[in-house]
């Protein structure tokens, strides 16, 4: 052991000292692949825990939930509920999304908080993080009063109160359109985002919704069946409107429908992880031809082949280590940095609430160390093998080194094959682990096929630079030595493979959202009550506003909205139901609706909706149908009758969305409020003097109340904002990836320039000067390098094409329209050219030295 030690710090550590730049390119491969999926597996981890802790604080220990189907339902029946068999205890539960600010900084922005009013007498069987614990001074009967609330943490934060909380603070509230001035009586343990709890029946005056309910929380007796509770549930007449649920199914219905956006993220990291793992075997591929005398030296003074095999990978294992550390520390401070920044969901939109808190784990962080490690051992496997394999009597005398063999594309083109088969493949449990797959073999495939596309290529050229004789030397020399070509640029070739697909990719979404956002914002101006939960029953215009909003000076008409949800489905989240004026007339349809088909007549007696691509998946609502879960939001509607005449494409709600007439719903529901209005002015208007009468008017029509009116520009310039700031990552992250790809090819042509000083010699005998055998060098790595961006180029609209026509669709459930930059991507190609160009000239600069010459004599 002692004698293997001292030769690996004799043998390896001289060469990691005496080219840095080699294996620092390594390192840094195996670090960037480590920190990214370490970073994703800690942000998921971590939001994960905080909306589980979040579900329990909230959800309790109830052993049913009844949730209303449609935001809320009467709570006439509650007592009913409350005593059929098998209930022992039921806690009626309001909720919605408010605003609000302290009244002691009138100037600080409004915090969203979610309200919730429950009984506090029994909330501590069910939900114990929502009991409330008063603050000194207070009084006992707070509990109850009608002007009291409870806080938690993370509200007393965002308000800017003490975290103990401050007795009698003041809080101004909006709720839709009411405005109520709350005193804070106490404080609540529930985590995750800003939440307030009243008592139930203030917070139904607070919310405006009357004798309603939007949940209720069960207590089942001992020995009592939940199924067949829910049974009876279903059945009775004073649950109409309600949806029976266990309370677990939040959480897991909210983990499974954003599982498939973080496998995305981890897999997206993984492959990071693997170029990685190609960089170090192309070094090592490199380092171990480089050394090939030196092995053969060891061979001959008694090394066993299985030897130099485990010293090369021993090398392999120090890099891979020195790269893991490196990795977890950087990972570790970009998952709290995305935390803080981009929250638990990295813009998903999953996760509600603050920024969940970093969770390191000991555990996962050995397992992506190991991961590390092992990604660099099985890059340098193979070069491994090669040590081992070295004849050392042959190999000292020169004759060791063998000519590339010839390419053999056949299993290349099996990966190819394979690579579009697997992309036909459905996907498990919403992920779509074949076409994962199909990235992988395209990926791996294209690769192997390298030295084939390099000899067809460069064969071409040849005939080309048949009368140049610098150009001829180099083009043959890069043909046939195409194997080393391959490892050369095989780093290039992924990482622009990735960072071309990463860019059709954003291109394509980024274009579908601008087209998309063109149709569904087609008015002037958007108006909307200040509240998070502008889509609930606590924030709605009522028809005398509509009336006064268009008889402001300067608004030429007024469309209203009604937004609602809807819970189709105990084991699905709520989808949105959008009621809004629709021309079931095929040219009206598609004015208000980005369809992505035109839409089908619809049968007499039958009621139009269109959903969403996230609806017609999720719950098999496929055009042409009848969609029956739409039974049990209009009970008292004709059973069978919503017809799917269209799906849309909505990018603004994942969980999916209903659109329906809003004539249609006023007759099933004779509900005439509106959540939105969507206003259009006369030519002419002036946008501020319309600004300032819709807010007069609420003003008049509410006592204070700030509604939210926006520009359709302004929202569509602030919707792409955002994207692109959601997406400017991934820019990063793709010069990252080819800068190291290219730093790889760098250390390749030095380490190629200095095995062949006696090449380069011989060319300086023969006359030719300093400056044509860098002419030389620098046209090998040009032919090279454009072979590699050809390759990336191709391998890279591949894969864009199975992340955008397979990926996207089975992992999000919406389309998009394939769009290439190409421009951007004939940019990045050249760059990429140029840079493979300059990093082989300046390798090249010890090739026309003196040694180089003196080289020479060594064959003499």
């Amino acid at each position: 052991m002692r004698a293997a030690i001292e030769l690996f710090l004799v043998f390896s550590w001289q060469e990691i000292r005496r080219h840095p730049a080699r294996q620092l390119v390594a390192v840094c491969a195996v670090m960037l692949g480590v920190a990214l999926a370490f970073a994703v597996h800690l942000v998921n981890a971590s939001a994960l825990d905080e909306f589980a802790d979040a579900a329990r604080t909230l959800d309790g220990r109830p052993d049913l939930e009844l949730r209303a189907v449609r935001e809320t339902f009467p709570d006439a029946g509650f007592a009913a509920i409350a005593a059929m068999p098998g209930v022992a205890l039921a806690v009626p539960v309001v909720e919605a999304g408010v605003a609000a600010r302290s009244a002691a900084s009138p100037d600080r922005p409004r915090v969203a908080l979610q309200l919730l009013g429950t009984d506090a007498l029994s909330i501590s069987r069910t939900a114990p993080g929502l009991m409330p614990t008063l603050l000194p001074g207070s009084d006992r009967l707070d509990l109850f009063a009608a002007d009291a609330i409870f806080l938690n943490a993370a509200a007393l934060r965002a308000l800017g109160l003490a975290e103990q909380g401050d007795a009698g603070a003041r809080l101004s509230v909006q709720a839709g359109p009411r405005r109520w001035e709350l005193r804070v009586a106490g404080t609540v343990s529930a985590g995750g985002g800003p939440l307030a709890v009243m008592d139930i029946a203030a917070a139904q005056a607070v919310l405006g919704l009357g004798e309603q309910l939007s949940r209720i929380e069960l207590r089942l007796s001992a020995g009592a069946d939940a199924a067949a509770v829910s049974a009876a549930l279903r059945k009775a007449p004073q649950a109409q409107g309600a949806v029976a649920s266990a309370p677990e199914e939040t959480a897991t219905r909210i983990g499974n429908l954003s599982r498939a956006y973080r496998v995305n993220l981890a897999v997206l990291a993984l492959i990071a992880l693997f170029t990685g793992a190609y960089l170090v075997f192309s070094m090592t591929a490199l380092s171990v031809a480089k050394r090939a005398p030196q092995f053969a030296l060891l061979g001959v003074l008694g090394m066993t082949p299985r030897g130099r095999r485990a010293l090369v990978l021993a090398e392999a294992g120090l890099l891979g280590t020195v790269g893991s550390a490196c990795g977890l520390l950087l990972g570790g401070a970009l998952a709290a940095g995305a935390l803080r920044l981009l929250g638990g969901d990295l813009g998903g939109g999953y996760f509600g609430g603050g920024a969940p808190r970093l969770q390191l784990s000991a555990g996962a962080a050995t397992a992506y160390g190991l991961l590390g490690i092992a990604a660099a051992l099985v890059g340098a496997w193979w070069p491994a093998r090669a040590a081992d394999r070295l004849p050392p009597v042959h190999t000292l005398k020169g004759l060791g080194a063998a000519a590339d063999a010839p390419s053999q594309p056949w299993l290349a083109l099996v990966l190819l094959a394979a690579g579009g088969l697997l992309a036909l493949a459905p996907p498990v449990y919403d992920v779509p682990l074949a076409a994962y797959a199909s990235v992988a073999a395209v990926l791996i495939g294209g690769i192997a096929a390298l030295p084939w596309l390099v000899g067809l290529l460069l064969a071409r050229l040849r005939v080309a630079a048949s009368g140049r004789v610098l150009t001829m030397l180099a083009v043959e020399r890069a043909r046939r030595m195409r194997g080393t070509a391959a490892v050369a640029v095989g780093g290039v070739v992924a990482s622009l493979a990735l960072a071309i697909a990463l860019t059709v990719m954003v291109a394509s979404f980024r274009g579908s959202v601008s087209q998309w956002l063109d149709t569904v914002l087609p008015a002037d101006l958007m108006l909307r009550l200040a509240a998070p939960g502008s889509v609930s029953d606590a924030a709605t215009f009522d028809t005398g506003f509509v009336t006064a909003a268009a008889a402001v000076p300067g608004v030429d008409r007024v469309q209203p909205a009604r937004l609602q949800h809807l819970q189709l489905a105990p084991d699905r989240p709520a989808v949105t139901l959008i009621a809004r004026t629709i021309d079931n007339a095929p040219g009206g349809v598609q004015t208000v609706l980005p369809l992505v088909n035109p839409p089908l007549p619809v049968p007499p007696a039958f009621i139009a909706i269109y959903v969403s691509e996230a609806v017609e998946q999720l719950y098999d609502a496929h055009p042409g149908q009848v969609f029956a879960a739409m039974d049990r939001a209009f009970p008292g509607a004709p059973q069978g009758r919503f017809y799917v005449a269209g799906v849309w494409r909505d990018y603004a709600r994942q969980f999916g969305a209903v659109a329906i007439d809003r004539a249609a719903y006023r007759r099933l529901t004779q509900d005439d409020r509106a959540n939105e209005l969507a206003l259009w002015l006369k030519p002419g208007a002036d946008l501020a003097a319309v600004r300032a009468g819709l807010t007069e008017a609420a003003r008049r029509a509410w006592a204070g109340a700030e509604p939210d009116i926006a520009a359709s520009a302004e929202l569509r310039a602030t919707a792409l904002r955002i994207f692109d700031r959601s997406f400017a990552v991934t820019y990063w992250l793709q010069a990252v990836a080819v800068g190291i790809g290219l730093a790889g090819v760098a250390a390749s042509f030095g380490a190629q320039v200095l095995a062949r000083r006696k090449e380069f010699g011989l060319l300086a005998h023969l006359g030719l000067t300093r400056r044509q055998i860098l002419t030389v060098v620098a046209a090998e790595g040009a032919a090279w390098t454009a072979v590699g961006a050809i390759a990336g180029l191709v391998l890279g609209l591949a894969v864009a094409a199975v992340l955008v026509y397979v990926v996207n669709p089975q992992s999000f459930h919406w389309t998009m329209d394939l769009q290439v930059p190409a421009w951007r991507l004939a940019a990045l190609a050249l760059a990429v050219v140029a840079a493979g160009t300059l990093a082989a000239r300046l390798a090249g600069g010890a090739a026309a030295s003196r040694d180089a010459v003196l080289a020479v004599k060594e064959d003499w």
